[in-house]
């Protein structure tokens, strides 16, 4: 959430981010409930000054009779302070994060801003087969039979497939995990930290209400939730990651924190239907490599950069083309100050397609879960929190079987994998 003060200062650039995000908040209403918070608070407190004033004073017959009133003016006041409060905070969380100077003002995903292509699509020479055809054939994707036991949207990964799977997930572990590696991809986008990251399993499933101090609950027609238990199922590693610190002041020396996670993933995709049927891109279950960053205010944007250019550290060994994008206000996040997306390309398709993300949330979630730290002159101040995808690995695959196919539809296995399968070619 947004510092209240800083609400109440910078009112209009507020409204307009909210407007720019398509988001609805009323802001007056807001900061009446906030005026009306502090006045009960002071009108609290000077009863509390006058009880404590009684107890010292001299005629116990009249401090035992105002003793009463007060006490049953400060119940009374004490409730409705209460119910302010409460009605203060629902609003207040509906206010979304302000957004990046750099952040391109558009109503949705059509008016994003590619800020840089990487690699030459893709000229195989001969028609493509997709990813479908593909897993189909070498026997590494099963569709049918997940449909059958599952439903739509689920799918068997299979024999190579699955190699690959652990393939990917051990080079993204091994790479984050080495200080030179981060440190050389830290100093070229202008982060001067190499601090490796430290590899995590999180939970899948948790509280309903942390998620929501996440600001990733709703909208909760996209989430499986299990409302006897009142716990989610993560849509992410980062819905658990980033509330490891939750109510904890964080020692500035080790700042900044970074963590890499790797989990099982679950959404609904209820506002997708009839889009991305086909295939392994859009499922109910998917496994996924997350970056989760804690830094300080000062740092919280070199994050950033930094995990976009391990994004593409990564992507360049694995030899796929891509395009960065700068996610313009209407198709970003509530939470988020600035996102960028990475998108690779597709041959089937004949276009780039969402593989990655990148988000900046400056202390809007910090503040939502209450992670601090303490700065040089002992002063609290909230973290700045960043989170990205290392790769969502049925994406990835897609990417892989399809710009690595050849004409008699084997799969070239990029060069960094091979030593970790085994093997150079499904055929």
């Amino acid at each position: 959430m947004l510092d209240i003060q800083f609400i109440r200062d910078n009112k209009e650039k507020v409204a307009e981010a909210a407007k720019n995000k398509n988001q609805e908040v009323d802001l007056d209403a807001l900061l009446r409930l906030d005026d009306a918070r502090r006045e009960l608070i002071g009108k609290v407190q000077t009863l509390r000054e006058e009880r404590n004033q009684l107890a010292k004073g001299g005629d116990q017959e009249a401090a035992r009779t105002r003793g009463k009133e007060l006490k049953g003016e400060l119940k009374s006041l004490e409730q409705k302070l209460r119910e302010t409060e409460e009605s203060l905070r629902e609003l207040h969380l509906t206010v979304p994060n302000v957004t990046h100077p750099d952040m391109p003002v558009g109503e949705d995903d059509t008016e994003n801003v590619v800020i840089r292509k990487v690699g030459e699509p893709t000229q195989l020479g001969f028609t493509p087969r997709d990813h479908v055809e593909l897993g189909a054939m070498h026997d590494v994707i099963d569709l049918e039979t997940a449909t059958k036991v599952s439903g739509p949207r689920f799918y068997y990964l299979k024999n190579q497939a699955v190699q690959l799977q652990f393939a990917i997930i051990n080079y993204v572990m091994a790479t984050l995990m080495n200080r030179d590696i981060v440190g050389k991809v830290a100093k070229h986008v202008g982060n001067d930290n190499d601090t490796p990251f430290s590899p995590v399993l999180p939970p899948v499933i948790m509280k309903a209400d942390v998620m929501d101090k996440m600001d990733r609950l709703h909208p909760t027609d996209d989430r499986y939730y299990f409302e006897k238990d009142d716990l989610v199922f993560i849509g992410s590693a980062e819905h658990t990651l980033g509330p490891m610190y939750m109510d904890q002041t964080l020692a500035l020396e080790n700042l900044p924190i970074r963590f890499i996670g790797y989990s099982t993933a679950f959404r609904r995709e209820a506002g997708s239907y009839g889009k991305d049927t086909r295939g392994i891109l859009r499922v109910h279950q998917f496994d996924k490599l997350e970056m989760e960053t804690f830094s300080t205010v000062e740092n919280g944007e070199s994050e950033q950069k930094l995990l976009v250019g391990l994004q593409e550290y990564m992507l360049q060994e694995l030899d796929i083309p891509y395009q960065v994008v700068d996610v313009c206000t209407g198709d970003t996040g509530k939470p988020d100050y600035r996102q960028i997306d990475i998108e690779c390309w597709i041959p089937s398709q004949n276009k780039y397609r969402e593989t990655h993300s990148a988000d900046y949330m400056t202390d809007y979630q910090a503040r939502r879960l209450n992670i601090r730290y303490k700065d040089n002159n002992e002063d609290k101040k909230y973290a700045y929190m960043n989170d990205a995808t290392a790769f969502a690995i049925g994406r990835l695959l897609i990417a892989i079987m399809e710009n690595n196919q050849n004409e008699d539809g084997s799969i070239s296995v990029p060069k960094v994998l091979q030593p970790l399968v085994g093997f150079d070619t499904i055929a």
